[in-house]
């Protein structure tokens, strides 16, 4: 079934505010999760609004209140942010580090202590449309899931690394995990019984497997780090480095207690205009982009395409046609909706 972009996000925004979340972050959260879908990140989209008003009600997710200011450079910034909701938090961040980039070139923000971030590749285009160039990573010292490399225990989580950059076309947006997979695409095949499409876990005896069960089986298996049992040592030294500019920069991170599903997050803004310039820029990227496009595929039904294109045009076309909800995704907000006297959207089909 789908549903049009202004119904989905109507609901999600009336959702938060029955759960007690205030309008700006409430709208906030909305317009992530939607954006989430409408790039077809299924995992990352709507499929968190459930768990999200779950964290509400439990008092895990503050939904009142502002980021402390911990460090305050004029390209540098550090917050606490006091396990606020992430999508929130995060477009604050992008707009104070946009408004100091302008002048100092550059702006990064970290931010300790915030509540899970959703979809990363949902934030870019808002930057890119600038003309800003956007880095974002994330970890989250409360869980594991990653062991690393040549190891059987957790340590990391999927830390996924992403950046978005214009061209003259559309954005390129990068948006991947330096694991071979996520905590949302496992949790999901486990609970349908499904197969993951290649060998991306492994069992507590250290045996690759496509078999999701093995994280929930005793001795708990582990996601394996990007690059799998042969070269997973690059997604490895990935994770680590997520971790230094998250966890290191924030001062906050595997080395304190857990407070519950969140995130640590760096966001770095960039503007082209303050290097060799835009025009400079684009025409390098388009340049190189070109050449991507052009490379001659290695099967004739699938040309190349660059990071975040299939994305870009799933959502050019759901904003004409309507989102197609992953399938279990209205029957498990069917329950919060009737728990917040708030009417499910109408479908379009």
């Amino acid at each position: 079934m789908n549903y049009t972009v202004h119904d989905l996000t109507t609901f999600a925004h009336a959702l938060l505010r029955a759960a007690g979340l205030p309008p700006d972050k409430a709208q906030a959260v909305a317009e992530v999760l939607v954006e989430g879908d409408l790039l077809g990140h299924t995992t990352h989209g709507l499929a968190l609004l459930g768990p999200y008003l779950g964290e509400i009600e439990s008092g895990s997710m503050r939904k009142d209140g502002a980021p402390l200011v911990v460090s305050d450079f004029p390209a540098a910034l550090t917050w606490d942010g006091q396990r606020l909701p992430g999508p929130w938090l995060v477009l604050q961040a992008m707009e104070e580090a946009m408004q100091r980039a302008r002048t100092q070139g550059t702006c990064t923000v970290v931010i300790r202590r915030s509540h899970h971030i959703a979809c990363l590749a949902a934030y870019h285009e808002r930057a890119t449309r600038q003309g800003f160039v956007m880095l974002l990573h994330c970890s989250d010292g409360n869980s594991a899931s990653v062991a690393p490399f040549g190891g059987l225990d957790a340590v990391f989580t999927p830390n996924p690394v992403s950046v978005g950059f214009p061209t003259s076309g559309w954005p390129v947006m990068v948006d991947v995990s330096t694991s071979a997979t996520t905590n949302g695409l496992t949790n999901r095949s486990h609970k349908e019984g499904q197969l993951l499409p290649a060998a991306w876990v492994m069992d507590g005896h250290g045996q690759p497997s496509c078999d999701p069960a093995v994280l929930f089986a005793e001795p708990k298996g582990t996601i394996l780090p990007l690059g799998g049992m042969d070269s997973g040592h690059k997604g490895y030294g990935l994770s680590l480095m997520v971790e230094a500019l998250t966890g290191g920069l924030a001062g906050h991170g595997r080395a304190d207690p857990r407070e519950g599903w969140g995130a640590t997050v760096y966001l770095q803004i960039i503007d082209p205009r303050a290097f060799a310039g835009a025009a400079a820029f684009n025409r390098q990227m388009d340049a190189v982009t070109a050449q991507c496009h052009a490379s001659k595929p290695a099967r004739a039904d699938q040309p190349v395409r660059l990071p975040g294109e299939r994305g870009l045009q799933h959502k050019a076309q759901s904003t004409q046609t309507g989102v197609a909800l992953y399938p279990n995704i209205m029957p498990l907000l069917a329950p919060w909706a009737a728990k917040l006297a708030v009417p499910l959207p109408q479908p379009l089909n």
